[in-house]
């Protein structure tokens, strides 16, 4: 998919570091309004460092990112509300039932109409039945499933996912899989991160893999293969 004249997503010379340890050594990445983007990448890469960066919860060291054109650093607050995120932590109240938590989101945006769309969202992640249970009580795929519903109850045209198959079901491996089918279809732009190259690339549009905190390799996901991804794959995160 061609990326508009002004990205959805552009990050420029982004450095992120922690103490003497750098996450983040320079990375360039522009992603198109609509497109779907999966960044690879092994363990201790930069994936996590980089989607925090992008949703504002982690300022960088040095470098910027533009969302829709704008400066994140300078208007962050705003730009929130375009964004949708999925990840480790699913930013949900234990104490709290699911309906608790999403009104609890709903208010924080301004939601019109908060309980149908309350409604829709636990619907599609079939938690319904479970609605007014406290999330401590929901096992780990059931908490990921509620996280998803938070990260999309605002209807958001940026999604964020990171590593977000992680300690999930087969069931809910499932859920997540329509939930990405529909994003997709819904021209969003979608930055989703992984180590699984099989799931990466099943809904993509291009493909990057980060390593040592740098963009070691980017293309079109148009004519390339699993076994191609694989190879690519081996050839740049290989230890010098």
């Amino acid at each position: 998919m061609a990326a508009k004249e002004t990205p959805a997503i552009e990050v420029r010379k982004l450095t992120k570091a922690f103490g003497h340890t750098a996450a983040l050594r320079g990375v360039d990445l522009s992603v198109g309004e609509g497109e779907f983007l999966t960044l690879f990448g092994p363990n201790g890469a930069g994936k996590t460092t980089l989607i925090r960066v992008v949703a504002s919860l982690t300022r960088p060291t040095a470098g910027t990112v533009h969302v829709q054109g704008e400066d994140l650093g300078k208007a962050a607050t705003a730009l929130r509300r375009h964004l949708g995120l999925i990840s480790h932590n699913p930013l949900l109240y234990g104490d709290l039932t699911p309906d608790e938590n999403l009104r609890f989101f709903a208010k924080m945006y301004d939601l019109p109409d908060a309980a149908r769309r309350i409604d829709t969202v636990l619907d599609q992640v079939g938690l319904v039945a479970r609605r007014r249970d406290p999330v401590r009580t929901f096992s780990r795929g059931m908490v990921q499933r509620l996280a998803i519903a938070r990260a999309i109850l605002h209807d958001p045209a940026i999604m964020l996912l990171d590593e977000p198959y992680t300690g999930l079901d087969l069931q809910a491996a499932d859920m997540l899989r329509a939930v990405l089918q529909d994003l997709a279809a819904s021209n969003r732009t979608v930055i989703l991160t992984t180590h699984n190259l099989e799931q990466g690339l099943e809904m993509c549009d291009r493909a990057a893999i980060l390593n040592r905190g740098k963009v070691v390799w980017e293309g079109s996901r148009t004519g390339l293969s699993l076994a191609g991804m694989r190879e690519i794959y081996r050839d740049v995160t290989r230890t010098k």
